[in-house]
């Protein structure tokens, strides 16, 4: 099934996203709404925000392997998927050793989530990995229709797009702040990065790509910033965005910061849309 999800994504917390926040985002031409912060395995968040629309695309980013249960997830899908087919995508990811108990062979277990929800007839085609190093774009590539992505920039997109393909997605998130305050909106966007890039997954992905130790160290070069959290005015936001799809994005999704992150995400789809 081919899956076209327009150049504009937004991330919004599972527990907070309404349905009114859905069709605005809807309207305003967003092609996709990703659920943030590891969703409940019955996908009631999915489903409420794909009844209240007629159109968006609605996937998790990311159903944690460790905590949701992957044929609780997979009965859901077809719950979902029959009243509202080719508008779900299931995005699954392996985790964090900080963070998650038991975290062992992120690998291993993420193919054998894989296995469950194919032998319980979740097309391949709907489930995208959180994939950032090689090995996991790799089991991406093989084994589901793509990728996503974030704390990233155009230069692991373009390593991500080499790896998948063509034919598959590669969807990176960013964080997109509205304020032509160049310092203020940098330390908007440290505050905002700050918990992930104490994550050692996400550091060493950033060193891969050519960033240094003292990139990485807090208080964080403004050139890391610059890259992670798109930010000046709606033009300038859109000109990361189009970077990222000229490095082979499918679509970019936007994590807003800020006070008011539908009205930043609106603005920005106006823009974007010319």
């Amino acid at each position: 099934m081919t899956i076209e999800l327009g150049p504009l994504g937004a991330y919004l917390t599972a527990a907070e996203a309404t349905a009114a926040d859905a069709v605005a985002l809807e309207e305003a031409g967003y092609g996709a709404i990703w659920l943030a912060a590891s969703p409940a395995a019955d996908l009631l968040a999915a489903e409420r925000l794909l009844d209240a629309t007629g159109r968006i695309v609605v996937g998790t980013s990311v159903l944690n392997v460790w905590q949701t249960d992957a044929g609780t997830v997979a009965d859901s899908y077809h719950r979902i998927a029959g009243k509202h087919p080719g508008r779900l995508l299931v995005g699954i990811g392996a985790g964090h050793r900080e963070v998650d108990a038991g975290y062992a062979s992120p690998l291993a277990k993420t193919a054998g989530y894989l296995d469950t929800l194919t032998a319980a007839g979740v097309p391949a085609d709907r489930v995208l990995l959180a994939a950032l190093g090689p090995r996991m774009l790799r089991l991406a590539a093989e084994r589901a229709a793509g990728t996503l992505t974030l704390q990233v920039t155009p230069e692991h997109t373009r390593r991500a797009r080499e790896a998948l393909g063509p034919g598959k997605l590669v969807v990176p998130g960013h964080g997109v702040l509205l304020d032509t305050d160049v310092d203020r909106a940098r330390e908007t966007g440290r505050a905002g990065v700050r918990p992930i890039l104490g994550i050692a997954n996400y550091a060493s992905n950033l060193r891969r790509i050519g960033y240094t130790d003292e990139d990485l160290t807090d208080p964080f070069s403004d050139r890391l910033i610059d890259a992670l959290v798109l930010h000046g005015d709606e033009d300038a936001v859109v000109a990361g965005v189009r970077a990222e799809l000229a490095a082979g994005a499918n679509q970019v999704g936007l994590h807003a910061l800020g006070a008011d992150p539908i009205a930043t995400l609106r603005a920005i789809g106006r823009a974007e849309r010319g």
